[in-house]
């Protein structure tokens, strides 16, 4: 690991010294590029510093223990203990700054909320789920756009499709996906039963157009007219875009804009995000076969967490945590369970050897 460090400070300040050169501030892709890697490697290079500087504290120290002054001996033995916990210390996190990185982290996201069994109390949940997502969104000053909406007449949705914007956001919602399950009294119930429904999220990275190419000769593109709950606008004009991928099967929709350009626009993006996800799906089937991650961003038939009316509770089922705060936690105050997944799934990944 120690190694790997010394290569990646050398690399550091390869990229700082080009950051100084104007011929490379005068390139835009190019300076952006080194932005970039300089912006990631700086807190991997700066811990590695502190550690070579305590790792020199500490040889000082030692060194001191065999002056022969025993007062200055037990003043020496004490910052010896202490320099070696702290060597520890900053290793531990050395090791976690090193994991190897998800290289789609810092990247927008597109999230797709179905609903799942349950009829309209499953409809109603997925609208709760996007209203979760989009509050979240906004208190962290993400853009959420809805891109597709299957609206039904009480305000549920059989489908919606959001694309969030902002530094980090795929590292933010990527262990959403999965099977949600609420457990809850309808409204219409009269007998005050409880109903068990389910809505599904699927969570994929947004691309670039170069990074996934499309043969205008795979596409099957259709016109349709806007489904929803209704309106003024619904149903009056075909400006939403149906597309169907035809090697793969995959069919993707874009209604939310009047512009039938846009929508179409939009279309290509979900499609092209569709298809890096099962490029990526493949990749990492073939990687880890044997290896499976505790909390894992993948298996979407899994049952991930469970919301609990009238206990007031949520709990993630893959690392076993429940919070007393549904009321909070659906209106997007979701943070705490977010990052004990990534610890979660860091632990994991430090268990596996993960590391760069």
């Amino acid at each position: 690991m120690l190694e790997k460090l010394k290569e990646a400070d050398e690399r550091f300040v390869e990229v700082e010294t080009a950051l100084s050169d104007p011929n490379v501030y005068s390139d835009r892709e190019l300076f952006a590029r080194l932005t970039k890697e300089h912006k990631a490697l700086l807190p991997i290079i700066e811990k590695f510093r502190e550690y070579k500087k305590c790792e020199a504290d500490l040889a000082e120290a030692r060194e001191l223990l065999s002056s022969g002054d025993p007062e200055l001996s037990e003043l020496a033995r004490e910052e010896v203990r202490e320099k070696e916990e702290k060597l520890d210390a900053i290793l531990d996190e050395l090791k976690i700054l090193l994991l190897t990185r998800d290289p789609n982290d810092n990247r927008n996201v597109i999230i797709e909320i179905r609903a799942g069994a349950g009829g309209e109390e499953a409809a109603l949940f997925a609208a709760v789920l996007a209203r979760m997502y989009t509050m979240y969104s906004e208190a962290h000053n993400f853009k959420v756009e809805i891109v597709n909406a299957n609206a039904t007449e009480l305000g549920g949705y059989r489908e919606v499709t959001l694309i969030v914007s902002g530094e980090g956001a795929y590292s933010r919602f990527k262990f959403e996906s999965g099977v949600h399950r609420v457990q809850r009294v309808p409204e219409t119930e009269s007998q005050g039963r409880i109903h068990t429904s389910t809505a599904t999220v699927a969570v994929l990275p947004e691309v670039e157009d170069v990074e996934v190419e499309l043969n205008p000769a795979d596409l099957e593109i259709e016109t349709i007219k806007a489904s929803g709950a209704g309106g003024q606008y619904v149903n009056k004009t075909e400006s939403a875009i149906r597309m169907i991928h035809k090697p793969t099967g995959i069919v993707v929709e874009c209604q939310d804009e009047r512009s039938q350009y846009k929508n179409r626009e939009k279309a290509m993006k979900l499609l092209r995000a569709k298809l890096y996800d099962m490029k990526l799906r493949e990749q990492m089937e073939k990687i880890a076969a044997d290896r499976r991650s505790q909390v894992g961003t993948g298996d979407r038939s899994e049952r991930i967490r469970t919301y609990n009316y009238p206990q007031g509770r949520v709990t993630d089922h893959r690392i076993g945590l429940t919070l007393h705060s549904l009321d909070t936690f659906l209106d997007g105050d979701i943070d705490h369970m977010i990052d004990a997944l990534i610890t979660a799934d860091t632990a994991e990944r430090l268990k596996n050897g993960s590391v760069i």
